[in-house]
């Protein structure tokens, strides 16, 4: 059986526009039908159109900023709500048992309903971001609170990387990718630079590639942080606030989510972590390739990329030669292994499969 082709983000968003653009039709139809058959305060039935499009301008910017709120900042905004109301109920009680007339205390409370429940919403809603909805046991998390949901950064999809490490099963999902990493691909796309539309491209590439991987679950995050402008902190604010890791490859963003004590999945330091141990006295096969950058070193590359500089390796340059590690040193964009022609046959040089390969 054929299996039914994977839906691209592109695709699913246009699906999704499409019915919010129907549903919201079907909402300004009828607040407006029902303005011109009430006629309120024998309005004529232009004024009548004119207001039931306002009505239903109000409701759908409300809509789209509930959308984009977070859900600790729902639960906030419903828990102070409840608890203004709940103040003005207890100020109406005072009112009248003061003696004040009916209609007196019944204008008041009304007031006082209106102030505390708004002061309740917006007090709560920024004191949200304080609640830890791990307590909760789960109620209300979102899924991918649940099940350890990663942001994905738009270097780490062009990077392409993660798609490999993806289908040999060591990364699991939801892999959530925010929908303003989605715009900044597509401006990249879109670009008139050949190099920045390639990366672009190759990108979507990926994203399709990693959709397409049996058992991972990847997902478009349609909610975007309202105080953040620029993709970084977007990321980071998204990540806070829902308590997700962030996968990339930039180094900046790196630094600005410790800062913020927001995990981060590097591919970079995964690469590094992963390259071969390589110890001083050991002997190692390397081809040298170009003159270092002291006079008389050759530089040469291990089979996992790692840059190794010989001393004397000058003459060796397009030959094959067994090195002897003098010294490894470990910088923020890898590891650097020094090393020394052997020239000795009596050495000890214990054999790998890498090197065995890589010497035929």
């Amino acid at each position: 059986m054929a299996r039914e082709r994977a839906q691209s983000p592109t695709e699913a968003r246009r699906a999704r526009l499409g019915d919010i653009i129907w549903i919201r039709a079907a909402l300004a139809a009828a607040i407006i039908g029902g303005m011109v058959e009430i006629r309120p305060f024998d309005w004529a039935a232009p004024v009548c159109v004119l207001v039931g499009i306002a009505i239903t301008a109000a409701v759908i910017w409300f809509e789209v900023r509930l959308n984009r709120a977070s859900l600790k900042r729902l639960i906030g905004a419903a828990a102070g709500s409840v608890l203004g109301i709940f103040g003005a109920y207890l100020i109406s009680l005072i009112l009248h048992a003061a003696g004040l007339r009916a209609v007196l205390a019944g204008d008041i409370s009304l007031l006082a309903l209106a102030v505390m429940t708004y002061i309740g919403l917006i007090v709560g809603a920024e004191k949200g971001d304080f609640l830890n909805l791990a307590a909760l046991g789960g109620l209300f998390s979102p899924e991918r609170l649940r099940r350890g949901g990663k942001l994905l950064d738009t270097s780490a999809i062009i990077d392409g990387r993660l798609a490999d490490i993806a289908e040999t099963g060591f990364l699991e999902g939801p892999l959530w990718i925010p929908h303003f990493v989605l715009r900044e691909l597509q401006t990249i796309a879109d670009s008139s630079d050949g190099g920045k539309r390639q990366r672009g491209r190759r990108g979507l590439d990926i994203l399709q590639r990693l959709q397409q991987i049996p058992g991972l679950e990847v997902r478009v995050l349609e909610e975007e942080p309202v105080r953040a402008r620029e993709v970084d902190h977007q990321l980071v604010e998204t990540a806070r606030l829902h308590d997700c890791k962030i996968i990339t490859n930039d180094f900046n963003l790196n630094k600005l989510a410790q800062l913020q004590h927001v995990a981060v999945l590097n591919v970079n330091e995964l690469a590094n972590a992963m390259k071969t141990v390589v110890l001083a006295g050991e002997i190692l096969r390397v081809q040298i390739t170009k003159e270092g950058k002291e006079s008389g070193q050759g530089v040469g590359y291990l089979d996992d990329g790692t840059l190794v500089v010989v001393e004397q390796g000058r003459r060796l340059i397009s030959r094959c030669a067994d090195v002897v590690v003098t010294s490894v040193l470990q910088t923020p964009a890898g590891k650097m292994v020094f090393a020394r022609a052997s020239e000795e046959r009596g050495e000890y040089r214990p054999v790998r499969a890498a090197e065995a390969g890589g010497g035929q």
